[in-house]
């Protein structure tokens, strides 16, 4: 054991089970010192805390622990000592922070998202922390500040726009609200005090007469094409027709009743299928699980209804500008139908039921599975009155105006302007 200055030539030129202490200059840190027990030389660090001496191992030499970088890191450790603070508890903290990256911390709350989201509400948490927020994952949770969230939103919006921003925010916000209930160290939420991406106006779009025609007549005969018909017909989610299950439903009673675990409010929903409604069972899938999209899957995947909705709505718009290129007088300029969405479709039906079929208001709320309004109040409470008669005339009746209008195409101009109907108001469709 000997007291040198610590340098490059004195670190290499160690014998095993020799140590050095560092000395006999301007810049020497009392209790600095590198040792090599049979491998590669190692700085280490002396002290007395709480009345007992302390070793701690700073690193073997070798980048990035050059004599130098050990000598600073050795003064920064005596000054945590001099505050009282224990070297060893803060290197455990740091490799802790560090270990505890985004990519780590995000699949980690998926976890436990997944036992109590919805599957497609977990689907588009997943999307956002795993694929959008990609940037982050290499990231230690702990450094993952306000100006990295701040930065990533604006990027979010100029590329994919202001909604995916501000659902990309909020799940990223949710993620860190549970990892400090977790007990992870982290200061705080960076997502609190940053700018909130403009929140999007909601839909109000109404489809025409002819538009509606367009669509039901540009539907081929698969499960897709039956999927949005009944979508048409009764006014339900996209998730709840896609996922239906044939337990579901009362082929005697036409009555199908979903299950709370499947809509949005969590309330059973008995709903009265028209004549025109059942006709679009596919009779070919009766034993399966699902009406739809319950066929060949790989081993050990569960059955999960219909999927490829984009896939499938992509390929329909492109069915509908070719048969208006088809149908166009020569010269004339053809535009694709102004964009539209299969929620549209519920919005339709809810506001044509209001305005041309004379329905009330309640009996469209029972339709819709909404709960609002009186249905909300105490007398909600006590109203347990299902409405199936009424659902079911409000439906028939909406049935038969769709049958009338597709079966009047031809004498429904598509490219005409209709004047722009709004949804009623009250109904948050």
């Amino acid at each position: 054991m000997a007291n040198l200055s610590i340098t490059v030539r004195t670190v290499q030129s160690l014998s095993p089970g020799e140590t050095i202490w560092d000395a006999d200059h301007r810049e020497a840190v009392r209790g600095f010192g590198v040792r090599r027990q049979r491998g590669t030389p190692v700085y280490v660090l002396k002290f007395r805390a709480g009345g007992r001496q302390r070793f701690f191992t700073i690193g073997p030499h070798g980048s990035p622990w050059t004599p130098e970088q050990a000598r600073k890191e050795a003064k920064r450790l005596l000054g945590l000592v001099a505050q009282g603070k224990d070297p060893a508890a803060e290197r455990e903290l740091l490799t802790l922070q560090t270990a505890d990256t985004f990519r780590k911390v995000a699949e980690e709350y998926l976890k436990t998202a997944k036992q109590k989201q919805r599957p497609r509400t977990y689907s588009e948490i997943e999307r956002y922390l795993l694929g959008v927020w990609k940037p982050l994952h290499p990231l230690p949770i702990s450094q993952v500040n306000r100006r990295h969230v701040a930065t990533h939103v604006g990027d979010i919006a100029s590329n994919n726009g202001a909604v995916t921003a501000a659902r990309a925010r909020s799940a990223l916000s949710a993620m860190f609200n549970w990892a400090i209930r977790e007990g992870l160290e982290i200061p705080a939420n960076p997502v609190l005090g940053t700018n909130r991406p403009a929140a999007p106006r909601s839909r109000e779009r109404v489809l025409t007469d002819a538009e509606l025609a367009e669509i039901w007549t540009g539907l081929e005969d698969d499960d897709y094409g039956r999927i949005v018909k009944l979508l048409i017909l009764t006014a339900q989610r996209r998730d709840e027709v896609g996922g239906m299950r044939w337990a579901e439903i009362d082929c005697s009673r036409h009555l199908w009743t979903i299950p709370g675990s499947r809509t949005k409010n969590h309330r059973e929903h008995p709903l009265p299928l028209t004549e025109a409604a059942m006709t679009l069972l596919p009779a070919l899938s009766i034993g399966r699980e699902h009406v739809f999209g319950d066929g060949p899957r790989r081993r050990g995947d569960q059955p999960r209804g219909f999927s490829g909705w984009s896939k499938s709505k992509g390929a329909l718009d492109q069915r509908l500008l070719a048969k208006r290129k088809d149908e166009a007088v020569a010269g004339e300029a053809i535009a694709p139908m102004p964009e539209w969405w299969l929620h549209d479709l519920r919005r339709t039906a809810a506001t044509v039921m209001a305005d041309r079929l004379g329905v009330l208001p309640h009996i469209i709320e029972a339709v819709l599975n909404h709960v609002s309004g009186h249905r909300a109040g105490v007398a909600g409470v006590y109203n347990l009155a299902r409405y199936e008669a009424e659902m079911r005339a409000a439906l028939t009746a909406w049935a038969s105006h769709v049958d009338r209008v597709v079966r009047g195409i031809e004498a429904v101009d598509p490219t005409r302007e209709d004047p722009v109907r709004e949804a009623p108001p009250g109904f948050d469709l």
